[in-house]
């Protein structure tokens, strides 16, 4: 009994140890990745047809996902913060807080959230796929760069594309906000984007779009490395395509916590 007690706690031991160093590595392999995509970006305007190509699927393709996750996200922000207001008759100033988590914290999160799951995960089963049917290894014995191929067009496409949805979720967030204010919680449009204007400021909007533009590089460097760490065939690319969207969806939170304390800590 005592030797199978060991056993157990050294094999929980060991499994804790290996899967640290597993993460290590991989944030070691992420890094290296990203820093191969800068040096590569040199050639960008040559993939300029991919990179758009990754950018039609990076915007248009999830168009009204992101379309009908934002409307509600300032629907319900709207009606969670006017209810707790009315008693107090201080429903105006839901506008104040509507734009200023928009644009501060909730748009790029939720839209990183929405591509992760949409455009992260396919971009891991792609090049996943591509890992274990032996297609990179067939590029680097043409002497082509899988990063200049296939991984710097999506990590710019989304480097690109990340702000710019995000900048349309703090627009219609704010448009379904204004909606609830004005037929539950007696709010004008007129005071509704008073409020609005009045407390969207600059540096909120710069932190928010600088969030949108690092989560964007992230989860593309994230999602394309774990496709190209892929092995054992199918199992693999699911494993890696699990992989990619959980790591992704740590990294968003961790990283766009620092990023806030960085900028409205004292």
């Amino acid at each position: 009994m005592v030797e199978k007690i060991k056993h157990t706690i050294i094999n929980f031991i060991r499994d804790i140890g290996a899967n640290t160093l597993n993460i290590i590595a991989m944030m070691g392999y992420c890094m290296l990745l990203f820093l191969e995509v800068v040096y590569y970006s040199k050639a960008a305007f040559e993939k300029r047809r991919e990179i758009l190509k990754q950018m039609y699927y990076a915007g248009v393709k999830t168009f009204i996902v992101v379309s009908i996750v934002a409307l509600f996200t300032g629907m319900i922000l709207a009606l969670q913060t006017g209810l707790e207001l009315k008693p107090y008759q201080q429903q105006a100033l839901v506008g104040n807080i509507i734009i200023a988590t928009l644009t501060r914290e909730m748009a790029p999160f939720v839209t990183a959230i929405i591509l992760i799951a949409a455009v992260g995960s396919t971009m891991a089963a792609e090049i996943g796929t591509m890992t274990v049917s032996e297609e990179i290894d067939a590029l680097e014995m043409m002497a082509i760069s899988p990063v200049k191929f296939l991984v710097m067009p999506r990590v710019i496409a989304l480097a690109i594309m990340l702000p710019i949805a995000t900048i349309y979720t703090n627009l219609l967030g704010s448009i379904g906000g204004g909606i609830v204010a004005y037929f539950q919680l007696d709010v004008s449009f007129d005071v509704y984007y008073t409020h609005i204007l009045d407390s969207l400021h600059f540096k909120a909007t710069y932190v928010g779009l600088l969030k949108a533009l690092v989560f964007g590089m992230m989860v593309s460097t994230i999602s394309c490395a774990n496709g190209l760490r892929a092995t054992n065939g199918a199992l693999g690319v699911g494993k890696a395509t699990r992989n990619s969207v959980v790591s992704s969806f740590l990294m968003v939170l961790i990283v766009g916590y620092y990023i806030t304390a960085l900028f409205y800590g004292k």
